[in-house]
């Protein structure tokens, strides 16, 4: 079992599922960059791109929790020599969520104008999220479906498969991105903020697409829907509906966030939005580690092989520090040129620089959280992790977001919140998992 746990087992799972994380938030970070160049409004076009992303990154994280449920089970009959068992599993849960994907669909088109409002949006702005809205909605079941599959994959232990489909709906997005927004003359109108909500929607079809014949030929796992229901469909509904709360506690912090953001005016708002998908940026590119943790805790978990669990945290708690650190280093080396990638105007520039260290100086502590988040995510532990993530938000970030804004530090008080919660919902995380384990290894 040691042999799993070797540097270069762990990076075998760790760097595909990297470029992969890495690649899911460049779909919202080339539209923040090329939008941010237009030539009409970009200032305007950057903010509504940035609170429809928090709003849509909130429908994709609280119903995307399928893929560690399903990588979780997955993961763990891997490691009990069990997988025939759950082989019908997969295909009955990504139905369930892309079904009610559907729903909320149906249920957020008419309402836009009121969601956004809600985001303290108005003018040109509220006008530019409707619109960039009403076209981004309709990539989101076709993106369920690919989380879906990506837990799939991983509980098979394979994250090769998921790199390349994120890696082709990246590259996709980008040209298309460039294509839309700003037109080929003779060819494509410029679509502006339109174009690039066209070119999302394009690659996660085309991601899901693949996604799906690669399920489907390179797995025994079938997408065919076949009755009864599974075994375990109640323990992953279980888990799901526990992620969706914990999920919805998230998006409470991003939503006073973006929402604050948006209060203190234009130039802070497209600052915010730069700076908010960098910091996920940071988070995915954490994701490589973090996925390897979830992947083989799951695992072990099931072969009930609790030393060798012990010895993956120790490791993947340095790994992702020094990956933290290493995001740090190189955002302080680039700090000026990064921020004129997005926007080359001065006022919203001030901000985003003004509050950017927070964001980098938080990053080795976002690895540690992050790794320890996805081992629990992994072992199923998913109440502790929602009850967990509900106190951090209730307790941590909004207090501090409040006395914060009270001092009238702005954009300081949202980062300084953040930072305070990052640290919340992982310090506790680590103290559980030595708890439980250390013991058990003394046993054994």
């Amino acid at each position: 079992m040691n042999q799993e746990i070797s540097f270069k087992n762990i990076n075998k799972l760790a760097i595909p599922a990297l470029i992969a994380g890495i690649a899911e938030p460049l779909l919202s970070i080339t539209d923040t960059a090329i939008i941010g160049h237009i030539e009409n409004n970009a200032t305007e076009s950057l903010a509504a791109v940035g609170i429809v992303g928090a709003f849509l990154s909130m429908l994709v994280w609280v119903f995307g929790q399928s893929r560690s449920a399903i990588s979780s089970i997955i993961s763990q009959y891997v490691g009990a020599n069990k997988l025939n068992e759950v082989k019908n599993l997969p295909a009955q849960a990504i139905t369930i969520v892309v079904a009610t994907s559907l729903l909320v669909l149906l249920i957020t088109y008419p309402f836009a104008k009121q969601i956004f409002q809600f985001y303290n949006a108005s003018g040109t702005i509220l006008e530019y999220c409707i619109e960039y809205y009403k076209i981004r909605i309709f990539g989101f079941p076709f993106a369920l479906f690919v989380f879906g599959v990506f837990g799939t994959f991983r509980g098979l232990q394979n994250t090769f498969y998921p790199m390349i489909i994120a890696i082709i709906g990246a590259l996709l997005n980008i040209v298309l991105d460039y294509a839309f927004v700003y037109g080929i003359e003779g060819f494509i109108p410029a679509m502006n903020i339109k174009g690039a909500a066209y070119a999302s929607v394009i690659a996660q079809v085309t991601m899901a697409i693949i996604a799906a014949v690669l399920l489907f030929f390179k797995t025994s796992i079938s997408l065919k829907i076949t009755m009864p229901f599974n075994k375990e469909i109640k323990k992953v509904i279980g888990m799901i509906l526990n992620l969706f709360v914990r999920t919805i506690a998230l998006n409470v912090a991003l939503y006073f966030g973006a929402s604050y953001a948006t209060s203190y005016g234009d130039n802070y708002i497209a600052a915010y939005t730069i700076g908010l998908n960098l910091w996920l940026l940071g988070a995915f590119s954490i994701d490589g580690y973090s996925s390897a943790g979830n992947i083989l805790s799951g695992k072990l978990l099931g072969a009930k092989d609790y030393k060798t669990l012990l010895k993956l945290s120790n490791k993947l708690l340095l790994y992702g520090f020094l990956t933290g650190v290493f995001m740090a280093i190189v955002g302080f080396i680039f700090y000026e040129p990064i921020g004129r990638i997005f926007t080359k105007d001065k006022l919203v520039l001030e901000q985003f620089y003004i509050s950017f260290w927070v964001i980098l100086i938080m990053q080795p502590i976002c690895g540690i959280t992050f790794v320890f988040d996805a081992m629990f995510k992994g072992m199923g532990k998913m109440k502790f992790l929602r009850n967990l993530l509900i106190l951090a938000t209730s307790f941590v970030f909004i207090p501090l977001l409040l006395y914060f804004n009270h001092l009238e530090y702005k954009l300081y008080a949202i980062w300084i919140a953040f930072f305070g919660w990052i640290i919340a919902r992982g310090l506790p995380l680590i103290i559980k998992f030595r708890r439980k384990f250390i013991p058990l290894v003394e046993k054994s």
